[in-house]
């Protein structure tokens, strides 16, 4: 008896994968919300300019979302372009989360608060890369 591997995922299958991976990310920083917040008391707030903000779920959840939608629309985009999208949009991906620590380290109000930043950025960073990168066709 003979087994087939399927070789290629599906259009369908691949388009689930994308959207399972960037609300599992927005998910996984939501509950970094709650735990950092409410439960460990943390005052989540940010320097924007010279107004200082909280930082509430519903900036958490819709700053995911919009990081994983962007990220999903360039591998879309890469991979209509170049036969090498997964890796160029792994080098991409990877320098986009590492600027987007700049704005935690200089933009969270004290130690606590810069550091469960910093934390929600590579949590979403993870997801997304390490989902979205699977998912490449």
């Amino acid at each position: 008896m003979e087994t087939t591997i399927p070789t290629a995922v599906t259009r369908p299958t691949r388009r689930r994968v994308r959207l399972l991976t960037v609300l599992a990310a927005t998910v996984a920083t939501l509950l970094g919300w709650v735990i950092a917040v409410p439960l460990a008391g943390v005052e989540l707030t940010a320097r924007t300019g010279s107004d200082v903000q909280r930082v509430t779920p519903v900036a958490v959840a819709v700053s995911t979302l919009l990081a994983g939608l962007a990220g999903w629309a360039l591998l879309a985009l890469l991979e209509r372009l170049t036969a090498r999208a997964r890796t160029v949009w792994t080098a991409v991906a990877a320098l986009v989360l590492l600027v987007s620590l700049l704005g935690p380290l200089g933009g969270g109000v004290g130690r606590a608060a810069t550091l469960t930043l910093v934390a929600f950025h590579l949590v979403a960073g993870t997801v997304l890369i390490t989902g979205l990168r699977r998912a490449a066709g």
